[in-house]
Parts: C-alpha cells; structure tokens; sequence
C-alpha cells in the first residue's frame, strides 16, 4: 500500500525535517564548546562527516531495513519526503555518540561506526518500533505490536545513541589526565583504580550555550514533525509540551547543581536543559502540559546526578555528558509514557491516570530490549575496531591535541592551543 498525502503533509514533513537537519550545527557548537580547543576541528569535522556517510548509508540499506521498503523503489512524494525525514533522524542518532567519545578517538575509526550505525544499528531497532510509519503493507515491529509508545524518539534515537556512546566510552577508557590515578593500594581494582575525577573544562561556553538555544529551537520541528502530518490538530500542543519540558528541565538541573554547588553551574544546565528535550520526546503526544513541566523537571535534576554518578563513581569519562543526557534521560522518558499518558490526548492511560501497570510494564521492556541492542552491538563493533585497526589515537597525539595530528590544521589559527599533561 502506498499513500500519497495532501501537499501540506509533505510540506510540514519537510519543513520539520529541515529544522531536524539544523540540530547537527546545534550539536557541533554544543560538542566543541565543551571540549578543549586542541580538538574542535576534530569535533566539528566529523559533526559533518557522520551526517555526509550516514545519510548515503541510510538511503541505499538503512531506511529498508527500518521501515521494510527502498525509497528509490516507490519513488512518490510522500515517499521522498518520509525518507528525508527519517534520515535526519538516522544521522542524529550517529551524532550523539561522538561527544561521548571525544578527544581520543582516531578520525578513520569514528567515520567506520557511523557508516555502520545508520547502516545497520539504528535501523534494526527503529524497525521494532517504528516500521508501520513507512505505510508498507503488513510491516510492523515487535515493539509496536505489544504497544510500545515512543512518539518521536526518546528511544529510538536518544537512547540508542546514548547507549552507542557508553560502549564506546568503555572500550575507550578515560581522557589522559581525567583521573589521578594515585591509588596505590594494590587490592584496589576497578573504577576506583583510576583515583579522583578531575576537571576538564570546556574551552568556549559561549559556543556550547549557543548549540543548547539550537537545538531547543530545532526540537520544535523533531517533535511536531513527528505526526507525519500538518493537518494534526496536536501539533501545537505538541510544541508546547516540548517547550515547558525543556525549561522545568532548566530550572530543576540549575537548583540542584546550585545546591550541590554552591553556584549555579551552566554546563549542568545546559545538559539539563537537553534532558528535558529528551525526555519528552517519547511522550509529546500523549501527556498534557502539567505533566510536561513535571517530567521535564525530574529529567533536569535526574541528569545532574547521572552525570555525577558516571564521571565520580563509575569513572566514565563522558566529555559533553552524552551518556546521561540522551541515555539515561531517553529511557527515563520513555518510562514517563507509562506514567504520565493520558487517554484524552493520545488515546491511552498511564498509571497516574488509572491504566494500571500494563503500558509502564511494556515500556520497561522496549526500553530494556533497545538497552541490550544498542549497548551490545556498540560493544562488538568498538571491540572489533579496536582489535583491527585501533580506536584510541596515541598518547602523544592525544596530548597534542587531535587538531593538528589527524587534520593538520587548527581551530583559532595563531594561538598555542596543545598543553602537555
């Protein structure tokens, strides 16, 4: 079955995947700004780089196997603008995972797990949960089938990034100098080994605070694109939920790190910020307003002490903070439908507003499944790349900077920008 819609669906599917597409600038400045000088012509090539791979890879394998139907085979105009919206969602997916692993990751490596991503990593899971909005007759993932709600992506391409991201990180090990590294009792092994976190500040917050307003502002598109639909009664809402959750988001992640702190911490509410975005995604259709602010709000504070937790605790080095704030917040998300989703909106009813456990027992599943795909293949994939043809630049490379060893070129031309460590 294939269905061509009226001219204002393709103009809104276009228009909203445009906006989409934008979010790679957003996350560019974002990355660069929170990572060192010596990097940010490394960060922002391959910002480039996964989108020019991952959408040729995504258009010849990846849309197929996510949505069961090649878009050069039912070349229509609904078709070519669902695919150009779908492949900017691919390639955002394949973007949240070089923050996680910036700053040590050789630039051949990244540019092989970003054509496999969008190849074969994303699409599989996207089809679980997403393969009846291609219209093909017949295709719909398992995910789906047992009800599995995730309005625009909190799962699909938040968490699987974020997921992507933590093997990575793993398989990688820390930054040089992230960690003192002065224990010295030999009984001690793991995270602990590595001794005390240390900071790494950003080099440019003006950059990062710049790609937080671009993405909130590209977010309106991710979300109220995702209805397929212009003539969506919803869209508007939509908008607003995303809205509200962002800055109830804001507000929770500045308390608590002011809190925490003893002052109120930018790059903190910068990622909380984003974690509301996230957070929201899943459940844009389906919530109202009020449990927008809610959801958003726990999503700042949660992201606060994830990123905590991973950088003090369990010593993952995650430069941007990729791991909790599209991650842990994605899956925190997608639980809220469970929770928060009410019948006058989307149709069905979470737990708070009498559904019982069924649809939260059922987004713990998809959650825990996507979980297990994502994470394990990121976890072969970054272990067979790094048996093959290595994944870590060489420590003196990395002390010098990524700029000038694999690009030959620097980001402020004139300045010394490498230290030694």
């Amino acid at each position: 079955m294939d269905l061509d819609l009226n001219h204002l669906d393709i103009v809104w599917v276009l228009l909203t995947g445009f906006l989409v597409f934008f979010m790679q600038a957003g996350f560019a400045m974002l990355e660069t700004g929170f990572t060192r000088a010596k990097n940010a012509v490394n960060i922002l090539t391959k910002n480039l780089m996964d989108f020019s791979i991952g959408s040729i890879c995504f258009f010849l394998v990846g849309f197929a196997i996510m949505f069961g139907t090649s878009p050069v085979g039912r070349q229509t105009d609904w078709m070519f603008s669902f695919f150009f919206f779908q492949m900017v969602f691919a390639a955002t997916a394949a973007t949240i995972v070089s923050g996680a692993m910036a700053e040590r990751t050789k630039f051949v490596t990244y540019l092989i797990y970003s054509a496999v991503v969008s190849l074969f990593i994303y699409p599989v899971s996207g089809h679980w949960i997403w393969a009846s909005a291609g219209r093909v007759e017949g295709a719909e993932g398992w995910l789906q089938a047992l009800g599995f709600i995730d309005s625009a992506g909190s799962t699909v391409v938040h968490s699987v990034g974020g997921w992507l991201g933590l093997a990575g990180t793993l398989v990688l090990g820390p930054r040089l100098g992230k960690y003192s590294a002065t224990v010295t009792n030999t009984n001690v092994t793991g995270p602990q080994a590595l001794g005390k976190a240390r900071p790494i500040l950003g080099h440019n917050m003006p950059l990062a605070t710049l790609g937080v307003f671009i993405l909130w502002f590209c977010w309106f598109g991710f979300n109220s694109g995702s209805t397929l639909s212009g003539n969506n009664s919803g869209i508007a809402r939509i908008a607003v939920v995303t809205c509200l959750a962002a800055a109830a988001a804001a507000n929770g992640a500045l308390f608590i790190s002011w809190m925490k702190f003893g002052k109120p911490d930018l790059s903190m509410t910068l990622n909380g910020t984003l974690a509301g975005l996230v957070s929201i995604t899943a459940g844009c259709l389906h919530v109202s307003p009020a449990s927008a602010i809610v959801i958003g709000f726990l999503a700042g504070t949660l992201c606060v002490f994830s990123v905590l937790l991973f950088e003090h605790i369990l010593k993952i080095d995650d430069p941007v903070g990729a791991v909790s704030v599209h991650g842990v917040c994605g899956a925190f998300g997608t639980l809220c439908v469970g929770l928060f989703a009410e019948k006058a909106y989307g149709g069905v009813n979470g737990l708070f507003f009498g559904g019982g456990m069924h649809l939260l027992l059922t987004q713990l599943i998809g959650v825990g499944a996507v979980f297990l795909w994502a994470f394990g293949t990121g976890w072969v994939l970054f272990k067979f790349l790094d048996l093959v043809i290595g994944i870590r630049v060489p420590r003196n490379e990395e002390i010098r900077g990524l700029d000038i060893n694999e690009h030959g070129m620097e980001a402020y031309a004139g300045f010394q920008i490498f230290t030694t460590e």
